[in-house]
C-alpha cells in the first residue's frame, strides 16, 4: 500500500487540513485539559473508594433535575445560587467537581466558572449525569436509591476498569 505525503493528504483529507499542532503544544493543551476536567469513571471511583476524595461533587441542575436523580453526596447548587451560598456549602480549601445533566448542557461549565470567580479550585465532570447513569453508577432520586445496568456503548458490561 502506497503511503500519502503530509501534504498530499491534506488537500483531500478534512482529518489534516489543519495540521496537528506540534507535540509541546499538544502536551501543553492536554494536560490543561485534564487539569479542568474529571471523568465520570474516575469520580465514580474515588467516592467508592471510602473515605475523604478530597473534592466534593456539586449538581448544578435545577431542583427538579435534582430530585429525578443526582450524585450521592453531591452538594445541589445551581450556577444563579452560587454566589450567595458558596460560602456556606463549600470549603474553600476543597475542590470542587461541578456537574449539570450531559455533555449537551453546559450548567456545569457556568457553575465552574463561577466558582472559580469566587476562589475555589473546580474541575467539571465530563458527560455530566447523563454518563453517570449511562455508566451504571448508583445515583438518588426524591424517592431513594436507584442504579441502571451500564450501557455498553459507555462503559464496558464485564470489567469495572475501561483500560482510559
Amino acid at each position: 500500500m502506497a503511503m500519502t505525503s503530509p501534504t498530499t493528504a491534506t488537500a483531500v483529507n478534512s482529518v489534516l487540513r489543519v495540521p496537528p499542532a506540534s507535540p509541546a503544544a499538544a502536551a501543553a493543551h492536554f494536560g490543561a485539559s485534564l487539569a479542568f476536567h474529571a471523568d465520570v469513571s474516575d469520580v465514580a471511583s474515588a467516592l467508592a473508594a471510602g473515605g475523604d476524595p478530597g473534592f466534593v461533587v456539586v449538581d448544578s441542575r435545577s431542583t427538579a433535575s435534582w430530585d429525578q436523580g443526582h450524585v450521592p453526596g453531591a452538594v445541589h447548587l445551581p450556577p444563579a445560587l452560587i454566589p450567595e451560598q458558596a460560602a456556606a456549602l463549600l470549603d474553600p480549601a476543597v475542590p470542587v467537581v461541578t456537574y449539570c445533566w450531559g455533555p449537551g448542557c453546559n450548567g456545569a461549565t457556568r457553575a465552574a466558572l463561577a466558582l472559580a470567580q469566587l476562589g475555589y479550585q473546580v474541575k467539571e465532570m465530563l458527560g455530566g449525569f447523563e454518563y453517570w447513569a449511562r455508566e451504571g453508577f448508583a445515583f438518588e432520586t426524591w424517592e431513594g436509591g436507584e442504579q441502571r445496568a451500564a450501557d455498553p456503548l459507555t462503559a464496558p458490561v464485564d470489567d469495572a476498569d475501561c483500560g482510559c
